[in-house]
Formats: structure tokens, sequence, C-alpha cells
């Protein structure tokens, strides 16, 4: 599988920080995984797991939420993080017109931080009223169900702890239509609203 690094932190990064993230990313893109086939392919049926929305948290159950739906689910490093607010998310809000045109009912973004992180980053980035929905997944259960942990040795000395690899995936009726992993040979944008679609 593959990996994209970035700092994570629960308020906006300093430029020192930004710059820290960008040179651990250069430095770590070419670290890989053993190939992946335990997670989750197209054909499968998506995790049914639950994540938590808002805080205090409210349990979510992914099975449930995606049922009867086509839904595109987005797991980043971290909230807060450079490309995360700045590119990512981003590109998902200018796109809603795009992907509702195609079909798809919601975009469901999740990190591994606990809720009241999750629902700040939703404030910062003015998704209220829009087709995205910011989720967490502070205990990694979604994380570990699809096999997409971010833990590689260079990675946990700066996060601190396991994370979530960045990815995108459509997912219709609660089955994995088509997906996207970001880093090794494969670039962020495979994972952003333009890319993702072109797969819908």
């Amino acid at each position: 599988s593959r990996l994209t690094l970035f700092h994570p932190c629960s308020q906006h990064p300093s430029p020192a920080a930004v710059m820290l993230a960008r040179r651990l990313l250069t430095q770590t893109r070419s670290l890989a995984r053993p190939q992946f086939r335990g997670f989750a392919a197209a054909g499968d049926k998506f995790p049914a797991v639950d994540v938590d929305f808002g805080f205090p948290p409210k349990k979510v159950n992914m099975g449930e939420r995606l049922a009867g739906k086509k839904t595109i689910v987005v797991g980043l490093p971290g909230a807060f993080t450079p490309v995360c607010s700045g590119q990512q998310v981003p590109s998902y809000l200018a796109m809603q017109a795009e992907l509702k045109a195609k079909g798809v009912d919601e975009v469901l973004v999740y990190c591994v931080n606990d809720g009241a992180v999750m629902e700040g980053w939703a404030k910062d980035q003015k998704v209220a009223g829009s087709m995205i929905t910011f989720l967490a997944d502070p205990r990694s259960e979604l994380t570990k169900a699809l096999n997409l942990v971010l833990d590689e040795p260079p990675v946990m000395a700066v996060l601190g702890n396991p994370r979530c690899q960045r990815f995108a995936i459509i997912v219709e009726n609660g089955i994995i239509k088509d997906l996207a992993v970001a880093g090794g040979d494969v670039p962020d944008e495979a994972t952003f609203a333009e890319a993702m679609l072109k797969k819908c």
C-alpha cells in the first residue's frame, strides 16, 4: 500500500510545521508496504464499522450510512494539515455540482482524530450546508478494517500514533466500486475531487 505524510495538528500549522511536513513528505514518499490484498477492493462490501460525528460524538454506522447511496469516502492523515485543508477538501467543495451530476449523494471525509477536532475542522472548512460531512475514527477502527493504517517507523517518529493513509473510495449502496490510495507513484491529486469525478 502507499502513504502520504503530513504533520498532524489540531490547529492551523505554523510555517515551520508546513516546511517540516513538506520535507518529511519528500523523504518518505518512496516508502511502501507490501502489496495489500487484505484491503478491500472493487466489488467488496465496505466495512460496517462505527465512526463518530460531532462532539459529544454520535455513533454513525458506515454500513447504514452508505446503504442506498452513491458516496465518496475520503480518508486523510490528519485534520488541519496543509494539503488536506488547502487543496483536498476545497476540491470537493468546488466540484459539488459536478459530483451531484454524476449521481454522488454525499462525500464523507474522516481522519484518525477525535470528534471535537473534526467538528472544529468542519467549521474551518465551511462545509455546513454542503454535501460534505466530516467524521472521526479516533480508535482507528475503520482505518484498520480497511487495512490503510499509516504506521511506518519514520511516520510514527513524527505523528506519534498510527493515522490513516490518504485515499478516496467510491461506494454504491455499500459496495466499493473504485478507489485510489496516494503515495509511492500515486500522487495526492489522484484522491482529489477532479480525479474521482472521472471514476464516477
